[in-house]
Protein backbone atom coordinates (compact mmCIF):
# COMPACT_ATOMS: atom_id res chain seq x y z
CA UNK A 1 0.00 0.00 0.00
CA UNK A 2 1.05 3.51 -0.56
CA UNK A 3 1.45 6.17 2.11
CA UNK A 4 -0.46 9.08 0.85
CA UNK A 5 -0.17 12.85 2.07
CA UNK A 6 -3.87 14.52 2.24
CA UNK A 7 -3.71 17.66 1.33
CA UNK A 8 -6.66 18.32 3.05
CA UNK A 9 -5.24 18.18 6.62
CA UNK A 10 -3.04 21.08 7.62
CA UNK A 11 -1.58 21.89 11.24
CA UNK A 12 1.67 23.61 11.42
CA UNK A 13 2.55 22.92 8.38
CA UNK A 14 1.39 19.83 6.24
CA UNK A 15 0.64 16.73 8.04
CA UNK A 16 0.45 13.23 6.84
CA UNK A 17 -2.58 10.90 6.38
CA UNK A 18 -2.86 7.20 5.17
CA UNK A 19 -4.96 6.68 2.31
CA UNK A 20 -5.99 2.95 2.15
CA UNK A 21 -3.30 2.13 4.70
CA UNK A 22 -2.71 -1.35 6.48
CA UNK A 23 -3.74 -1.36 10.48
CA UNK A 24 0.54 -2.12 10.77
CA UNK A 25 0.56 2.13 9.59
CA UNK A 26 -2.71 3.35 11.07
CA UNK A 27 -5.22 2.54 13.54
CA UNK A 28 -8.90 3.90 13.60
CA UNK A 29 -9.52 6.48 16.08
CA UNK A 30 -12.99 6.48 17.31
CA UNK A 31 -12.95 9.79 18.39
CA UNK A 32 -11.79 10.88 14.99
CA UNK A 33 -14.20 8.80 12.92
CA UNK A 34 -17.00 10.57 15.18
CA UNK A 35 -16.60 13.78 14.21
CA UNK A 36 -16.23 13.10 10.43
CA UNK A 37 -19.09 11.29 10.68
CA UNK A 38 -21.02 14.32 12.37
CA UNK A 39 -19.37 16.92 10.08
CA UNK A 40 -20.77 14.24 7.13
CA UNK A 41 -24.24 14.82 8.33
CA UNK A 42 -23.14 18.51 8.32
CA UNK A 43 -22.05 18.96 4.89
CA UNK A 44 -24.98 17.23 3.98
CA UNK A 45 -27.10 19.89 5.83
CA UNK A 46 -25.60 22.24 3.69
CA UNK A 47 -27.19 21.06 0.49
CA UNK A 48 -30.82 19.53 2.54
CA UNK A 49 -31.96 21.78 3.61
CA UNK A 50 -29.77 24.74 3.62
CA UNK A 51 -28.79 25.54 0.11
CA UNK A 52 -31.98 24.50 -1.21
CA UNK A 53 -34.08 26.96 1.69
CA UNK A 54 -31.68 29.73 0.66
CA UNK A 55 -31.69 29.94 -3.07
CA UNK A 56 -35.74 28.74 -2.51
CA UNK A 57 -35.79 32.28 -1.13
CA UNK A 58 -34.07 34.47 -3.52
CA UNK A 59 -36.19 33.68 -6.44
CA UNK A 60 -39.87 34.28 -7.23
CA UNK A 61 -42.64 32.24 -5.44
CA UNK A 62 -43.46 30.33 -8.28
CA UNK A 63 -40.39 29.34 -8.86
CA UNK A 64 -39.41 27.62 -4.90
CA UNK A 65 -40.41 24.15 -5.52
CA UNK A 66 -38.07 23.85 -9.01
CA UNK A 67 -35.10 25.48 -6.67
CA UNK A 68 -35.90 22.79 -4.00
CA UNK A 69 -36.26 19.94 -6.85
CA UNK A 70 -33.13 20.33 -8.04
CA UNK A 71 -31.01 20.41 -4.82
CA UNK A 72 -32.98 16.76 -3.72
CA UNK A 73 -32.56 15.56 -7.13
CA UNK A 74 -29.18 16.41 -7.55
CA UNK A 75 -28.23 15.11 -3.87
CA UNK A 76 -29.91 11.70 -4.80
CA UNK A 77 -28.04 11.71 -8.13
CA UNK A 78 -24.44 12.62 -6.88
CA UNK A 79 -24.67 10.05 -4.52
CA UNK A 80 -25.33 7.13 -7.05
CA UNK A 81 -22.89 8.69 -9.42
CA UNK A 82 -20.00 9.42 -6.42
CA UNK A 83 -20.69 5.44 -5.62
CA UNK A 84 -20.10 4.28 -9.38
CA UNK A 85 -17.58 5.72 -10.32
CA UNK A 86 -16.71 9.08 -8.88
CA UNK A 87 -15.12 8.09 -5.85
CA UNK A 88 -12.51 6.73 -8.27
CA UNK A 89 -11.91 9.32 -10.66
CA UNK A 90 -11.41 11.47 -7.48
CA UNK A 91 -9.44 9.01 -4.90
CA UNK A 92 -8.40 5.90 -6.88
CA UNK A 93 -4.97 5.30 -8.04
CA UNK A 94 -5.16 6.19 -11.16
CA UNK A 95 -2.17 3.92 -12.71
CA UNK A 96 0.27 5.95 -14.79
CA UNK A 97 -1.69 8.63 -15.14
CA UNK A 98 -1.93 9.19 -11.48
CA UNK A 99 -1.33 12.93 -11.35
CA UNK A 100 -4.13 13.56 -13.23
CA UNK A 101 -7.38 10.99 -12.44
CA UNK A 102 -7.93 8.71 -10.27
CA UNK A 103 -8.83 5.43 -12.66
CA UNK A 104 -11.20 3.23 -12.13
CA UNK A 105 -9.65 0.81 -9.60
CA UNK A 106 -12.39 1.87 -6.62
CA UNK A 107 -15.42 2.25 -9.27
CA UNK A 108 -18.36 0.42 -6.71
CA UNK A 109 -16.01 0.38 -4.23
CA UNK A 110 -14.26 -2.18 -5.31
CA UNK A 111 -11.26 -3.12 -2.61
CA UNK A 112 -13.02 -1.27 -0.23
CA UNK A 113 -13.20 -3.20 2.89
CA UNK A 114 -13.97 -3.28 6.78
CA UNK A 115 -10.48 -2.79 7.52
CA UNK A 116 -9.43 0.16 5.23
CA UNK A 117 -9.04 3.06 6.50
CA UNK A 118 -7.90 6.81 5.49
CA UNK A 119 -5.68 8.09 8.17
CA UNK A 120 -7.08 7.21 11.37
CA UNK A 121 -10.80 7.01 9.94
CA UNK A 122 -11.92 4.12 8.37
CA UNK A 123 -12.41 4.48 4.47
CA UNK A 124 -15.99 3.99 4.51
CA UNK A 125 -16.77 6.91 6.27
CA UNK A 126 -14.15 9.03 4.16
CA UNK A 127 -16.08 8.11 1.49
CA UNK A 128 -19.31 9.21 2.95
CA UNK A 129 -17.40 12.88 3.94
CA UNK A 130 -16.50 13.10 0.61
CA UNK A 131 -19.99 12.44 -1.14
CA UNK A 132 -21.39 15.28 0.43
CA UNK A 133 -18.36 17.52 -1.02
CA UNK A 134 -19.70 15.83 -4.33
CA UNK A 135 -23.60 16.42 -3.64
CA UNK A 136 -22.70 20.37 -2.63
CA UNK A 137 -20.63 21.44 -5.49
CA UNK A 138 -23.11 20.80 -8.58
CA UNK A 139 -26.32 21.90 -6.43
CA UNK A 140 -24.30 25.22 -5.78
CA UNK A 141 -24.77 25.70 -9.59
CA UNK A 142 -28.45 25.88 -9.39
CA UNK A 143 -27.98 29.23 -8.72
CA UNK A 144 -27.27 30.68 -12.08
CA UNK A 145 -29.92 29.52 -13.57
CA UNK A 146 -33.29 28.85 -12.01
CA UNK A 147 -36.44 30.35 -13.62
CA UNK A 148 -35.08 28.99 -17.11
CA UNK A 149 -33.15 26.02 -16.92
CA UNK A 150 -35.35 23.03 -18.29
CA UNK A 151 -34.69 19.81 -15.46
CA UNK A 152 -33.80 17.24 -17.69
CA UNK A 153 -30.99 19.28 -18.72
CA UNK A 154 -29.94 20.01 -15.18
CA UNK A 155 -29.81 16.30 -14.37
CA UNK A 156 -27.27 15.89 -17.16
CA UNK A 157 -25.70 18.97 -16.31
CA UNK A 158 -24.93 18.01 -13.18
CA UNK A 159 -24.18 14.39 -13.69
CA UNK A 160 -21.47 14.41 -16.79
CA UNK A 161 -20.18 18.33 -14.73
CA UNK A 162 -19.52 16.41 -11.26
CA UNK A 163 -17.48 13.55 -13.06
CA UNK A 164 -15.66 15.52 -15.87
CA UNK A 165 -15.23 18.76 -13.69
CA UNK A 166 -15.59 18.05 -9.78
CA UNK A 167 -13.76 14.46 -9.86
CA UNK A 168 -10.66 15.04 -11.57
CA UNK A 169 -10.03 18.31 -9.98
CA UNK A 170 -10.75 16.68 -6.40
CA UNK A 171 -8.12 14.71 -7.82
CA UNK A 172 -5.77 17.21 -8.77
CA UNK A 173 -5.62 18.92 -5.53
CA UNK A 174 -6.67 16.15 -2.85
CA UNK A 175 -5.87 12.87 -4.51
CA UNK A 176 -3.31 10.59 -4.57
CA UNK A 177 -0.11 11.61 -6.65
CA UNK A 178 -2.49 14.53 -7.54
CA UNK A 179 0.14 16.48 -10.02
CA UNK A 180 -1.69 19.89 -8.24
CA UNK A 181 -1.01 18.71 -4.83
CA UNK A 182 2.30 17.76 -5.63
CA UNK A 183 3.42 21.33 -6.98
CA UNK A 184 1.87 22.10 -2.99
CA UNK A 185 -1.01 24.06 -3.85
CA UNK A 186 -3.16 24.34 -0.54
CA UNK A 187 -7.19 24.03 -0.16
CA UNK A 188 -7.80 23.18 2.91
CA UNK A 189 -11.79 22.89 2.67
CA UNK A 190 -12.43 23.39 -1.17
CA UNK A 191 -11.69 26.93 -2.12
CA UNK A 192 -10.54 25.78 -5.62
CA UNK A 193 -12.36 22.10 -5.70
CA UNK A 194 -15.71 23.17 -4.64
CA UNK A 195 -15.74 27.08 -5.00
CA UNK A 196 -13.68 28.01 -7.99
CA UNK A 197 -14.70 25.17 -10.22
CA UNK A 198 -18.66 26.28 -9.31
CA UNK A 199 -18.21 29.68 -9.44
CA UNK A 200 -16.45 29.83 -12.83
CA UNK A 201 -18.56 27.75 -14.15
CA UNK A 202 -21.80 29.31 -13.13
CA UNK A 203 -20.51 32.09 -15.29
CA UNK A 204 -20.11 30.51 -18.12
CA UNK A 205 -23.81 28.84 -17.66
CA UNK A 206 -25.54 31.43 -17.07
CA UNK A 207 -23.99 33.48 -19.81
CA UNK A 208 -24.77 30.10 -22.21
CA UNK A 209 -28.40 29.34 -20.73
CA UNK A 210 -29.73 32.82 -21.54
CA UNK A 211 -31.06 35.56 -18.96
CA UNK A 212 -34.50 35.83 -17.53
CA UNK A 213 -37.30 37.80 -19.51
CA UNK A 214 -37.39 40.25 -16.49
CA UNK A 215 -33.71 40.73 -16.76
CA UNK A 216 -31.37 43.75 -16.47
CA UNK A 217 -35.16 46.14 -16.99
CA UNK A 218 -36.63 44.78 -13.75
CA UNK A 219 -34.35 43.38 -10.77
CA UNK A 220 -37.03 41.39 -8.76
CA UNK A 221 -36.51 41.15 -5.07
CA UNK A 222 -36.03 37.49 -2.81
CA UNK A 223 -39.63 36.40 -2.76
CA UNK A 224 -39.23 36.05 1.07
CA UNK A 225 -35.94 37.19 3.09
CA UNK A 226 -37.54 34.74 6.28
CA UNK A 227 -35.81 31.59 3.78
CA UNK A 228 -32.81 33.54 2.85
CA UNK A 229 -31.76 33.91 6.74
CA UNK A 230 -32.49 30.33 7.58
CA UNK A 231 -30.83 28.81 4.72
CA UNK A 232 -27.94 31.13 5.27
CA UNK A 233 -27.38 30.03 9.22
CA UNK A 234 -28.10 26.76 8.47
CA UNK A 235 -25.31 27.19 5.99
CA UNK A 236 -23.03 28.46 8.81
CA UNK A 237 -23.93 25.52 10.89
CA UNK A 238 -22.66 22.99 7.94
CA UNK A 239 -19.70 25.09 7.17
CA UNK A 240 -18.32 23.77 10.62
CA UNK A 241 -18.28 19.82 9.53
CA UNK A 242 -17.28 21.62 5.57
CA UNK A 243 -13.80 22.97 7.08
CA UNK A 244 -13.45 21.73 10.20
CA UNK A 245 -14.32 18.47 9.12
CA UNK A 246 -11.45 18.47 6.68
CA UNK A 247 -9.00 18.24 9.15
CA UNK A 248 -10.06 14.74 9.09
CA UNK A 249 -9.72 14.28 12.43
CA UNK A 250 -10.90 15.74 16.33
CA UNK A 251 -7.55 18.12 16.86
CA UNK A 252 -5.83 21.16 17.14
CA UNK A 253 -6.36 21.36 13.10
CA UNK A 254 -9.77 20.90 12.90
CA UNK A 255 -10.35 23.38 16.38
CA UNK A 256 -8.29 26.07 14.14
CA UNK A 257 -10.50 25.99 10.92
CA UNK A 258 -13.56 25.82 13.35
CA UNK A 259 -12.57 29.21 14.75
CA UNK A 260 -11.35 30.86 11.63
CA UNK A 261 -14.37 30.09 9.77
CA UNK A 262 -16.78 31.75 12.44
CA UNK A 263 -14.55 34.67 13.07
CA UNK A 264 -14.39 35.15 8.91
CA UNK A 265 -18.11 35.13 8.40
CA UNK A 266 -19.16 36.98 11.28
CA UNK A 267 -16.90 39.76 9.81
CA UNK A 268 -17.96 39.24 6.29
CA UNK A 269 -21.74 39.71 7.28
CA UNK A 270 -20.56 43.08 9.55
CA UNK A 271 -18.71 44.52 6.77
CA UNK A 272 -21.34 43.41 3.85
CA UNK A 273 -24.18 45.02 5.89
CA UNK A 274 -21.99 48.29 6.94
CA UNK A 275 -21.14 48.58 3.03
CA UNK A 276 -25.11 48.97 2.03
CA UNK A 277 -26.07 51.01 5.05
CA UNK A 278 -23.10 53.21 3.72
CA UNK A 279 -24.31 53.16 -0.08
CA UNK A 280 -28.06 52.29 0.60
CA UNK A 281 -29.02 54.06 3.68
CA UNK A 282 -30.63 51.32 5.36
CA UNK A 283 -28.67 47.79 6.56
CA UNK A 284 -30.42 44.73 4.42
CA UNK A 285 -30.74 41.38 6.01
CA UNK A 286 -30.40 39.79 2.48
CA UNK A 287 -27.51 41.77 1.91
CA UNK A 288 -25.40 41.07 5.48
CA UNK A 289 -26.33 36.73 4.80
CA UNK A 290 -25.10 37.12 1.29
CA UNK A 291 -21.61 38.78 3.15
CA UNK A 292 -21.92 35.65 5.47
CA UNK A 293 -21.69 33.55 2.27
CA UNK A 294 -19.12 35.19 0.94
CA UNK A 295 -16.65 35.27 4.00
CA UNK A 296 -17.29 30.97 4.72
CA UNK A 297 -16.69 30.75 0.83
CA UNK A 298 -13.47 32.78 0.95
CA UNK A 299 -12.30 31.49 4.74
CA UNK A 300 -12.74 27.95 3.10
CA UNK A 301 -9.50 27.14 0.98
CA UNK A 302 -7.09 29.01 4.65
CA UNK A 303 -9.29 27.24 7.34
CA UNK A 304 -5.83 25.52 7.30
CA UNK A 305 -3.71 27.92 7.12
CA UNK A 306 -4.16 31.10 8.90
CA UNK A 307 -5.28 32.46 12.36
CA UNK A 308 -8.01 34.26 13.52
CA UNK A 309 -6.31 37.08 12.96
CA UNK A 310 -6.19 36.21 9.08
CA UNK A 311 -9.41 34.97 9.25
CA UNK A 312 -11.26 38.47 10.22
CA UNK A 313 -9.14 40.36 7.69
CA UNK A 314 -10.09 37.45 4.65
CA UNK A 315 -13.70 38.14 6.11
CA UNK A 316 -13.57 41.64 5.66
CA UNK A 317 -11.78 41.43 2.55
CA UNK A 318 -14.45 39.03 1.31
CA UNK A 319 -17.25 41.01 1.31
CA UNK A 320 -15.68 44.48 0.61
CA UNK A 321 -14.22 42.36 -3.02
CA UNK A 322 -17.68 39.79 -3.62
CA UNK A 323 -19.69 43.29 -3.19
CA UNK A 324 -18.32 45.15 -5.86
CA UNK A 325 -17.91 41.44 -8.06
CA UNK A 326 -21.56 40.91 -7.64
CA UNK A 327 -22.04 44.86 -8.89
CA UNK A 328 -19.39 44.35 -11.71
CA UNK A 329 -21.48 41.21 -12.90
CA UNK A 330 -24.76 42.54 -12.70
CA UNK A 331 -25.16 46.15 -13.07
CA UNK A 332 -22.03 46.40 -15.65
CA UNK A 333 -21.41 43.38 -17.93
CA UNK A 334 -25.47 42.84 -17.25
CA UNK A 335 -25.02 38.58 -17.04
CA UNK A 336 -27.83 37.00 -15.34
CA UNK A 337 -25.49 34.37 -12.74
CA UNK A 338 -29.00 34.72 -10.90
CA UNK A 339 -28.28 34.64 -7.26
CA UNK A 340 -24.42 35.50 -7.61
CA UNK A 341 -22.68 32.06 -7.85
CA UNK A 342 -19.72 33.44 -9.37
CA UNK A 343 -19.57 36.76 -7.63
CA UNK A 344 -19.93 35.28 -4.03
CA UNK A 345 -18.33 31.58 -4.17
CA UNK A 346 -15.79 31.69 -7.11
CA UNK A 347 -14.54 35.22 -6.18
CA UNK A 348 -14.55 34.44 -2.54
CA UNK A 349 -12.90 30.86 -3.23
CA UNK A 350 -10.19 32.19 -5.46
CA UNK A 351 -9.77 35.22 -2.92
CA UNK A 352 -9.02 32.67 -0.22
CA UNK A 353 -6.70 30.90 -2.07
CA UNK A 354 -4.29 33.40 -3.35
CA UNK A 355 -4.40 35.79 -0.20
CA UNK A 356 -3.95 32.54 2.74
CA UNK A 357 0.19 32.68 1.65
CA UNK A 358 0.11 36.19 2.83
CA UNK A 359 -1.46 35.82 6.48
CA UNK A 360 -0.46 32.10 7.26
CA UNK A 361 1.60 33.74 9.72
CA UNK A 362 -0.05 36.56 11.06
CA UNK A 363 -1.37 36.82 14.75
CA UNK A 364 -1.53 33.67 17.49
CA UNK A 365 -2.39 30.75 16.62
CA UNK A 366 -1.60 31.38 12.86
CA UNK A 367 0.23 27.55 11.47
CA UNK A 368 2.22 29.42 8.93
CA UNK A 369 3.95 27.76 5.71
CA UNK A 370 6.40 25.79 7.11
CA UNK A 371 9.57 26.23 5.19
CA UNK A 372 7.84 27.57 2.15
CA UNK A 373 8.66 31.12 1.48
CA UNK A 374 5.30 33.50 0.95
CA UNK A 375 6.25 34.16 -2.76
CA UNK A 376 6.69 30.58 -3.42
CA UNK A 377 3.54 29.73 -2.38
CA UNK A 378 2.05 32.70 -3.72
CA UNK A 379 3.06 31.35 -7.28
CA UNK A 380 2.01 28.11 -6.74
CA UNK A 381 -1.30 29.23 -5.76
CA UNK A 382 -2.12 31.57 -8.96
CA UNK A 383 -1.19 28.08 -10.84
CA UNK A 384 -3.87 26.32 -9.08
CA UNK A 385 -6.13 29.00 -9.84
CA UNK A 386 -5.88 29.29 -13.20
CA UNK A 387 -5.42 26.07 -14.03
CA UNK A 388 -9.31 25.28 -12.46
CA UNK A 389 -10.73 27.80 -13.10
CA UNK A 390 -9.51 27.17 -16.96
CA UNK A 391 -10.43 23.65 -16.81
CA UNK A 392 -13.68 24.18 -15.38
CA UNK A 393 -14.62 27.21 -18.32
CA UNK A 394 -13.07 25.14 -20.88
CA UNK A 395 -15.68 21.41 -20.21
CA UNK A 396 -18.67 23.49 -19.04
CA UNK A 397 -18.75 24.60 -22.00
CA UNK A 398 -18.32 21.39 -24.19
CA UNK A 399 -20.90 20.06 -21.87
CA UNK A 400 -23.67 22.49 -22.38
CA UNK A 401 -22.61 22.82 -26.71
CA UNK A 402 -23.10 18.74 -26.47
CA UNK A 403 -25.90 18.46 -24.63
CA UNK A 404 -27.74 21.63 -26.62
CA UNK A 405 -27.43 18.89 -29.46
CA UNK A 406 -29.98 16.52 -27.95
CA UNK A 407 -32.21 18.51 -25.63
CA UNK A 408 -33.54 21.55 -24.85
CA UNK A 409 -31.08 23.81 -22.60
CA UNK A 410 -34.19 25.88 -21.41
CA UNK A 411 -37.71 25.70 -19.76
CA UNK A 412 -40.82 26.20 -22.29
CA UNK A 413 -41.42 30.40 -22.57
CA UNK A 414 -44.65 29.22 -21.10
CA UNK A 415 -43.23 27.55 -18.45
CA UNK A 416 -41.31 30.71 -17.32
CA UNK A 417 -43.83 33.25 -17.50
CA UNK A 418 -46.15 30.35 -15.35
CA UNK A 419 -43.25 29.41 -13.33
CA UNK A 420 -41.69 25.89 -13.53
CA UNK A 421 -43.38 24.95 -10.03
CA UNK A 422 -46.99 24.43 -11.69
CA UNK A 423 -45.23 23.48 -15.93
CA UNK A 424 -42.97 21.26 -14.72
CA UNK A 425 -43.43 19.69 -11.15
CA UNK A 426 -47.25 20.56 -10.86
CA UNK A 427 -47.28 21.82 -7.36
CA UNK A 428 -46.89 25.20 -5.98
CA UNK A 429 -44.66 26.27 -2.65
CA UNK A 430 -47.61 28.38 -1.99
CA UNK A 431 -51.31 28.40 -2.55
CA UNK A 432 -53.09 31.64 -2.87
CA UNK A 433 -49.65 33.57 -4.05
CA UNK A 434 -48.57 33.86 -7.83
CA UNK A 435 -45.43 36.12 -9.31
Amino acid sequence: MTILRSGRVAAAGLAVALLGAPAAFAETNSGDTAWVLTATALVLLMTLPALALFYGGLVQSKNVLSVLSQCVVIACLMSLLWFFVGYSLAFGDGGPANGFWGGFDKAFLNGVTAESETGTIPESVFFMFQMTFAIITPALIVGAYPERAGFGFVLVFSSAWMLLVYAPVCHWVWGSGGWLYQQGVRDFAGGLVVHATAGSSALVIATMVGKRKHFPQEMRPPHSPVLVMIGAALLWVGWYGFNAGSALGAGQSAGNAMLVTHLSASAAALTWMTIEWIRFGRPGLVGAVTGLIAGLATITPAAGSVGPLGAVIIGALASLVCFYAVTLIRNKLKIDDSLDVFAVHGVGGILGTLILPVLASLGPLAPGLGDVSIAQQSWVQVQGVVVVVAWSVAVTYVIIKLASFVMKVRAKPEAEVEGLDMHVHGERAWHGISG
